[in-house]
């Protein structure tokens, strides 16, 4: 760890390998940011930036990236789940503020408790907040804009407001361009009870039973034209295919594992092998640090 000269609007700023901030445990190093308030997110936006939440979903370079990463902190990942009076109602209701920062699955238990449903379709997704918001990370049985009414976005010259209808939202996507950042967002929840919650939860997460639970960024393709990626990647004979440390699951095929001291070069290699290999066009579903091409 390596510090470097504090900002002068109190965010602090290390340099730190990013493998530890990531599911895949893979990534090199980089200037990162923790920002708490918006003064400290303006100034970290001053120069060019990565925002780095929960960490699945991302595969990092082993040189790691050039740009300040960074991380929301404070009250930034902190949740108020109080009925807003004049925008709720007798079945429905809308939250206060939760922070970006916030870790999905800790908000989902919450809102079991509560007796609050419209996010349960996301349970287990390893996210934070702005993130799962950012690429609308879902299953089959849910995504993260069921549940929203109200999304704070930060750029480097404005503060805005909007409301899910004013994106162009889908499967794996919010319509929110890369260099924005998710600050926090108000939930749109319908009442049930914690049994009823949590009875839909299990279900959701039945779907979960055969992934790997070995490191992972999670599923490494969409699903093409609504057929399973994993079924196709499956049907090439790629389960089991190791490149290095990096093996393609064996329990589900849309998934890549790091065996432990993985690196990215490897990741990379089982991503050619499964381009070339199936007999289809498949786009990523992880996010690469730096892009392609």
């Amino acid at each position: 760890m390596t510090l470097t000269q504090p900002s002068r609007t109190g965010a602090r700023v290390e340099r730190l390998p990013l493998a530890r901030f990531t599911t895949l445990g893979v990534g090199g190093e980089a200037e990162v940011w923790f920002v708490s308030d918006h003064d400290q997110l303006a100034e970290a936006m001053e120069a060019p930036y990565r925002i780095l939440g929960g960490g699945s979903n991302l595969v990092i370079a082993d040189e790691g990236v050039p740009e300040r990463v960074i991380r929301l902190t404070g009250p930034f990942a902190e949740t108020d789940l109080t009925p807003d009076p004049g925008l709720s109602d007798g079945e429905t209701v809308v939250t206060g503020w939760v922070g970006g920062g916030v870790p999905l699955p800790g908000l989902i238990r919450r809102l079991q408790k509560l007796g609050l449903s419209n996010l349960e379709g996301t349970v287990g997704i390893p996210a934070q907040v702005g993130g799962a918001v950012w690429m609308n990370a879902g299953t089959r049985y849910g995504e993260t804009f069921d549940g929203l009414h109200t999304l704070e976005i930060v750029t480097p010259g404005s503060r805005r407001q909007v409301t899910p209808d004013d994106l162009d939202w889908g499967y794996r996507a919010s319509g929110i361009p890369r260099n924005h950042i998710v600050a926090r967002v108000r939930l749109k929840l319908r009442r049930s009870t914690p049994e009823e919650v949590q009875a839909r939860m299990e279900f959701a997460d039945s779907a979960r039973k055969g992934q790997p639970k070995m490191k992972t960024p999670g599923c490494a393709f969409k699903n093409p034209g609504g057929v399973s990626a994993g079924r196709l990647i499956d049907e090439a004979g790629l389960k089991g295919t190791r490149v290095g440390n990096a093996m393609i699951a064996p329990e589900h095929a849309n998934f890549i594992v790091n065996l432990g001291g993985a690196n990215s070069a490897d990741v990379h290699a089982l991503l050619g092998i499964i381009r070339e290999r199936v007999g289809v066009p498949l786009e990523l579903e992880y996010e690469l640090w730096p892009e392609e091409g």
